[in-house]
């Protein structure tokens, strides 16, 4: 997905659209999530007046719901289950192999942009423990070189 800059002129049409009615936070923050890539800083005070909400309540939706980032992921995201279930079963290890593959940690990006790592905790597949979702893909039962074949096979 190709994400704008920033662009103040493109967040205020986007927040007209959705500054009438009840409820529309959210899909307003999913609209310049898509748009941009992230949800800048400098949209929050936008939001925030148009919404008549104060700047923490924005900022406080935005950090509490891992869907919304702060800064644009890699052109591939790679969430690594951190669940008790998974960690009995060795995502611990699993995360670290992750970190030392691609060089980063969990919650960052690749230099070149490629692939973001994120911590997740529970995708469900808590009975084929350690699981992973990559591009929104899940997958269970996930060995190092199982994460290795997935990581190669990204395009």
């Amino acid at each position: 997905m190709h994400a704008n800059p920033w662009n103040p002129e493109l967040a205020a049409a986007l927040i007209a659209r959705h500054s009438e009615g009840q409820g529309t936070l959210l899909p307003l923050l999913h609209d310049i999530q898509d748009t941009f890539g992230c949800v800048p800083e400098a949209a929050v005070p936008l939001v925030a007046d148009a919404l008549n909400l104060s700047r923490a309540e924005v900022h406080g939706v935005v950090t509490f719901y891992h869907d919304y980032h702060r800064t644009p992921h890699g052109a591939h995201v790679v969430k690594l289950c951190q669940a008790e279930a998974c960690q009995a079963m060795g995502s611990r290890d699993l995360a670290r192999h992750a970190e030392a593959r691609l060089g980063v940690g969990l919650g960052e990006t690749t230099k070149d942009g490629r692939i973001t790592a994120q911590a997740v905790y529970c995708l469900g597949l808590c009975a084929t423990a350690p699981s992973a979702m990559i591009d929104g893909k899940l997958a269970g039962r996930v060995t190092p070189a199982r994460l290795d074949a997935l990581l190669e096979a990204l395009a």
